[in-house]
């Protein structure tokens, strides 16, 4: 059991953003790992629910504080890299798993044309991740890229184990290279959205205005369709 002056009691209460206190947290918390026998147990399947139930979607981002929320996200079939990895930190803390949020910046060698063209880059600051306490020491856990996605586009799904970091898959399933680390932002308690948000308008003032980051289209079927049908 994990005590408080283990030094980990603020990665175990409820932050703003990842809300792990909110009714519907809980009961998603619930529902994919209540009765489970372990931590580690309980930290797989959080995460397989996480990167399996809702739809990897950069185009369409709402910056907003209530937008941001890890709840917030139950409420959609779809979000990006940071709120998928604020819902498993939320899910994970109503376990009584310590957890947090990381970020990196990374390049992505197999973003959408239309997503390169607007954004200017394939480079994504402020890519954001989860780390989970388990047996003595932190685990990195990416959720953002869905199974369903990722065989489409001939890239194995990131499995997480709960002993070893999952933090991208570097190539697809044909050696090409997909993920690419650049830099890391460190690790926080809850999500830094002012510093987050600083951060998007500054590397992309043509996508990000007034907070919403809005791109037209679904981006698994661009995504797919620049691959040649994925195959």
């Amino acid at each position: 059991m994990i005590q408080a002056d283990d030094g980990l009691a603020e990665f175990l209460r409820p932050s703003t953003f990842i809300d792990s206190d909110h009714p519907q947290v809980m009961a998603f918390s619930s529902r994919v790992a209540d009765g489970l026998a372990g931590q580690r147990e309980k930290a797989v399947a959080l995460y397989n629910a996480v990167r399996d139930g809702f739809r990897y979607d950069p185009y369409h981002i709402d910056l907003g504080p209530e937008a941001m929320r890890a709840s917030a996200l139950l409420a959609r079939d779809y979000g990006f890299c940071i709120p998928k990895a604020a819902l498993l930190a939320a899910g994970a803390r109503h376990q009584g798993i310590p957890a947090r949020l990381g970020f990196a910046d990374v390049r992505n060698h197999l973003t959408t044309p239309k997503l390169r063209h607007a954004m200017g880059t394939d480079v994504f600051v402020w890519h954001g991740f989860a780390e989970l306490y388990l047996a003595g020491r932190w685990i990195k856990a990416t959720p953002a890229f869905d199974r369903s996605l990722c065989e489409r586009l001939g890239v194995a799904p990131l499995d997480f184990d709960g002993r070893l970091d999952a933090v991208f898959q570097e190539a697809d399933a044909r050696g090409n290279r997909f993920m690419q680390y650049l830099a890391d932002h460190g690790r926080f308690s809850d999500l830094p959205l002012r510093t987050l948000r600083e951060a998007l308008e500054e590397a992309y003032p043509q996508v990000v205005v007034g907070g919403i980051w809005n791109l037209a289209g679904r981006f698994e079927d661009d995504a797919v369709a620049d691959r040649g049908g994925g195959r």
